[in-house]
């Protein structure tokens, strides 16, 4: 394969006789490096290079005038807002920022393709007038406000112009303005040079008056990169060079000098459709472990976003890459740690909590948790979070972070609490950012310090510009333009062009060529972008004056991808086969097209291998350590819950009685469901205990009732601490909470009416007895508290309380061994042991006994009884002394498997929940 590059090179060298008078105008920095090398190869080693340079650096000299920065672009477009508007129309930055953006990218492309102002901003106020001004005979104050921001756009753009221009600096479309108006003067100092231009292809119009002109002075030649397909006039791709080939005057008497590529036959073009972006990635980095020599390979990202994606997946047997897009600032795990702060007082404000001076946790939690940090003072953090959790402390101030800690350790983290203390001087928070990050970098070391600096020169950057401009006011606009500074940022790669693997973005494509090419995210929407509306400037007036729009961006795309691929001999497209959750995404139609012109091109729908690797069951053999650990945990005494715990997963139970280790505490922002449990538990032991061993009356009943209210807000007070039940989901909880109750009193008082006697034998009582388990060589403590016994018409009644769900086959059991194999009858083996343990402790057996569950998320059914019927719809209640005595064979032969050292703690695979 000769390269478009190396024929130019040979083409040039033919007509011209000496070197140091050519300058050579690329596209790219990149194609200038190939270039350069391609020249390199073919001078006589005594020769000067010629210039090459890239064609914003060239035009730049032509207009003599710097590019600036976007965001000292903002800052002095601000200026200018601020000076020709109307004090009371003057927006804060934060707002002007939101249009601001747009208006800069419309004011960059009237410039570059030399669009007369007056006439341009009297059209489109026109427009605007036909669209909004007329819909009423009497326009509304936004339709006016409306109308008023495009008069001031022409007086904004006229006053930026004059500023910069008189600064000597420019954005891009302004520099193309003023390239053309010295254009002239250019052209008589540098007759004697020859200017060549190499391929480009899409020129706006300031690029195509300049080129026309050198050329029509004979002191320049354009290098056109096209083959006969893209000059096909049904190609899209070829649009721009048909139009240069037809309507420029230079072309009706000079050649049109175009390089057509030798016939590359047989080339091995695939489709490959992948679902989602890392599996293009990761196959991507598949076809490149398979090349021997990636010298003349390019990975091209059509997205590229997914650079670090691509950096993580690339094989082993890459030696030498070359990457031509920056690192995104923003990816840098450092950045994590300022949106932290950041956001820690943005949220400040915006819970209105800033004279109160407390935080929310979550916000202070992301800080503390910041990798970074904890660096520093990873101990003393945790300690802090640990704290938080315990606390829960929804919101919390500076002042009770430091009760929490030592005198020492607060004075070692004085730099961290000096950043929840912002000062309302947006300077000040820079050099606090500052000297956060002079600290850190005693702590890393490599890459990471790179990673330092570079914020280092943002936050000096902020600073400086808010010196000369005075416009960030405060925090949220501070954030924004560090945001910004973030997105435009990049951290440049080191390595050597010319050798290794190419990885680039499409652009960077321009006038190279490579023999393997794996283009990834060949989709619509990004190859073509489509349409993207980034414009105040309608499509008609668009057209009208030959501004780009949609239709000439999507054609730009599909040259560069038809030229990336002329000279390819592999050609790899990676597209996803995943649409995106609005219906869009599916394949680029470059691909199609290339499927009706190419009929042999191979098509692949890939996707990830899945294997199927059989993970065993944890294991856990019972120890020495195990076993004497076990025996302090059944002496101490076993509850109804803990060999449930033990049914649901023996893992569990391990892990949480032999290890004690537990889940991690959160900040129970919403009343969790076992904190409403507590609470209604506690509100109805307190409601009953005045009536303990006292028939009910109806009054009682009610006196209840009145207290409900109290008696929820205490206990709330109580499980739920520092939490607000006033408003939000928290507010509904304490509703249901006490619709609850009531609903249950409305059930008493019903019993009462209906002259039953009920009588409230104990509430909340602890129980705990010793048993003997055959085989084990201790004894065993049972131990459960009852929510309350009572009596109701003769028959005593053992009842637990479940606020969740409970249902009547859940306590239907006659078979009892079903107990210990199924979770679902663990409810039933709770109130079994709680009329074991009761008793056990009068010591004698009651007759009639029942025992069962209010289920408060199931109160129609009321008192839900255990059920020992064997008969479909049957009943039978009673608890008697030998159902207790069969129930306990199980529990036992239950508990001698938990200490059986020959039977070790399995994971249950089929966890119910």
């Amino acid at each position: 394969m000769i390269s478009f590059i190396s024929r130019v090179v040979d083409d040039i060298f033919s007509k011209q006789k000496g070197y140091e008078n050519l300058i050579f105008v690329l596209p790219s920095q990149r194609s200038c490096v190939f270039l350069k090398e391609e020249i390199i190869k073919k001078l006589p080693t005594s020769s000067f290079l010629p210039k090459i340079i890239s064609i914003e650096n060239y035009i730049q000299e032509i207009g003599d005038i710097s590019l600036i920065d976007n965001t000292q672009l903002l800052f002095e477009f601000y200026s200018i807002y601020k000076q020709n508007l109307p004090k009371e129309n003057i927006e804060p930055f934060d707002a002007f920022y939101q249009w601001a953006t747009i208006a800069l990218h419309d004011f960059n492309e009237i410039d570059s393709y030399l669009v007369n102002s007056e006439v341009f901003f009297n059209n489109l106020r026109d427009v605007k007038k036909l669209e909004e001004w007329f819909q009423d005979k009497k326009p509304s104050q936004l339709a006016i406000n409306y109308l008023q921001f495009f008069e001031y756009l022409h007086i904004l753009y006229k006053g930026l112009n004059k500023k910069l221009k008189n600064n000597k600096f420019g954005y891009q479309g302004l520099i193309y303005k003023e390239a053309k108006n010295n254009l002239e003067f250019y052209i008589n100092n540098n007759v004697d040079k020859h200017i060549v231009f190499v391929g480009f292809n899409a020129l706006n119009k300031a690029e195509e008056y300049i080129i026309q002109e050198l050329l029509n002075n004979n002191i320049a030649s354009v290098y056109w990169d096209a083959n006969q397909t893209i000059f096909n006039k049904f190609n899209e791709a070829g649009v721009f060079l048909r139009k240069y080939k037809s309507e420029w005057v230079y072309y009706q008497n000079n050649p049109f000098l175009w390089i057509e590529n030798e016939e590359i036959t047989n080339q091995n073009i695939n489709l490959i459709g992948a679902p989602k972006n890392i599996t293009q990635i990761k196959y991507a980095g598949e076809l490149i472990s398979k090349l021997e020599n990636f010298n003349k390979t390019a990975l091209v990202l059509a997205d590229e976003n997914l650079l670090t994606l691509a950096l993580n997946s690339l094989p082993n047997n890459v030696k030498n890459i070359n990457i031509t897009m920056g690192y995104s600032l923003k990816d840098i795990p450092i950045a994590s740690l300022f949106d932290a702060i950041f956001k820690l007082h943005l949220n400040q404000q915006k819970f209105n909590k800033v004279e109160e001076q407390v935080f929310y946790h979550k916000d202070v939690l992301n800080v503390l948790n910041d990798p970074f940090l904890n660096k520093l003072y990873n101990e003393t953090l945790q300690k802090i979070g640990t704290k938080i959790k315990s606390e829960n402390s929804i919101f919390l101030g500076l002042e009770t972070l430091k009760k929490w800690i030592s005198v020492t350790e607060e004075k070692e983290l004085s730099l961290l609490f000096s950043l929840f203390d912002f000062s309302t001087d947006i300077n000040a928070i820079i050099t606090q950012c500052c000297s956060l990050l002079n600290e850190l970098k005693e702590f890393v070391v490599g890459v990471e310090k790179e990673y330092l600096y570079r914020f280092y020169t943002i936050f000096q950057q902020l600073e400086s510009l808010n010196s000369t401009y005075n416009h960030i006011a405060d925090l949220k606009t501070l954030t924004l333009f560090y945001n910004q500074l973030l997105q435009n940022e990049k951290l440049s790669f080191q390595g050597e062009p010319l050798q290794g693997l190419q990885l680039m973005g499409m652009l960077e494509t321009r006038a190279l060529d490579f023999e393997t090419v794996i283009i990834t995210s060949v989709n619509e929407g990004i190859l073509p972008a489509g349409k993207n509306d980034f414009s105040f400037i309608p499509y008609d007036i668009k057209k009208h004056f030959g501004l780009p729009t949609y239709q000439e961006k999507d054609a730009i795309f599909s040259y560069h991808f038809q030229r990336l691929l002329m000279r390819a001999k592999n050609i790899y497209l990676i597209y996803n086969t995943e649409n995106d959750g609005y219906g869009s995404g599916e394949k680029s139609r470059f691909l199609t097209q290339l499927e009706i012109n190419n009929p042999s091109i191979t098509k692949t729908i890939i996707s990830p291998k899945v294997q199927h690797i059989e993970v065993p069951l944890i294991q856990i053999e019972k120890t020495e350590e195990v076993l004497q650990k076990l025996k302090e945990v059944f002496i101490k005494g076993i509850s109804p819950s803990a060999l449930a715990t033990y049914i649901y997963n023996p893992v569990s139970f391990y892990e949480q009685k032999v290890l004690g280790i537990y889940e991690d505490d959160e900040v129970e922002e919403i009343i969790a469901a076992n904190t409403m449990g507590s609470v209604i538990h506690d509100v109805l032991e307190e409601m009953y205990l005045p009536y303990l061993n006292k028939f009910l009356k109806k009054e009682n009943i009610a006196e209840m009732q009145k207290k409900c209210n109290f008696l929820l807000t205490k206990y709330f007070g109580k499980h739920y601490l520092k939490g607000n039940v006033q408003t939000g989901k928290n507010k509904l909880i304490f509703e249901v909470s006490k619709n609850l109750i009531n609903r249950f009193l409305k059930q008493e008082m019903q019993l009462l009416n209906e002259n039953k006697q009920l009588k409230i034998i104990a509430l909340e009582e602890k129980l705990n007895t010793e048993i003997i388990v055959e085989g084990v060589n201790f004894p065993i403590n049972l131990r459960g508290i009852v929510d309350r016994i009572d009596e109701l018409d003769g028959v005593t009644r053992i009842i637990d309380y479940k606020t969740g769900k409970v249902e009547a086959n859940q306590l239907k059991i006659y078979d009892f061994s079903v107990i210990s194999e199924d979770y679902k009858y663990t409810k039933a083996m709770q109130v079994l042991l709680y009329s074991y343990l009761y008793t056990s402790k009068i010591n004698r057996q009651i007759s009639p006994l029942q025992s069962g569950v209010i289920s408060f998320k199931n109160l129609n059914s009321g008192f839900i009884k255990m059920n020992f019927s064997d008969k479909f719809r049957g009943t039978d209640y009673e608890v008697t002394d030998e159902r207790i005595q069969d129930f306990m064979v199980q529990i036992k032969n239950l508990i001698y498997e938990i200490s059986d050292p020959a039977v070790p703690f399995i994971e249950n695979k089929n966890l119910p929940f």
